[in-house]
């Protein structure tokens, strides 16, 4: 199934392709202040399944990190993606596809979290082992 997705004021319109390699939330400290709330929700999708249908002229990037390339809209600020190129994925964030059933599975670096959530899914320190984190995980 294909998702239709926007910016904030609908310059940058993408579609992503298929079902997401992973979905959950984020607790680090760049992800809560690149998205403004104590926790970012995220979609894993691989880079062939993103595709940009119109206005990709007004993408601008953010790299603070070589983990994270941050791409929002020129004109509004809307937030759409982060792309993380050593791990092969882009994260399309969960609120820009509102048509996406979001099923988180997991919770990422959980130690930085502002806000417990008591939810049952598991809980990481860090990030899984096979992203290169220590994939140990800590109480909810």
């Amino acid at each position: 199934m294909d998702h239709a997705g926007s910016c904030f004021c609908g310059a940058v319109k993408l579609v992503v392709k298929g079902d997401p390699e992973a979905m959950g939330y984020c607790h680090c400290r760049s992800c809560r202040s690149w998205s403004g709330g104590p926790v970012n929700a995220f979609s894993l999708w691989k880079p062939e399944a993103v595709e940009i249908e119109t206005g990709a002229e007004n993408i601008a990037t953010f790299q603070k990190t070589p983990l994270s390339e941050r791409k929002y809209c020129r004109k509004c600020g809307g937030h759409l993606m982060t792309n993380h190129p050593p791990l092969g994925l882009v994260d399309v964030f969960a609120a820009t596809i509102p048509t996406l059933d979001f099923k988180p599975g997991v919770h990422v670096n959980y130690a930085e979290a502002v806000l417990r959530m008591r939810d049952g899914l598991p809980k990481l320190k860090d990030f899984p082992a096979e992203f290169g984190g220590s994939g140990e995980a800590v109480a909810e």
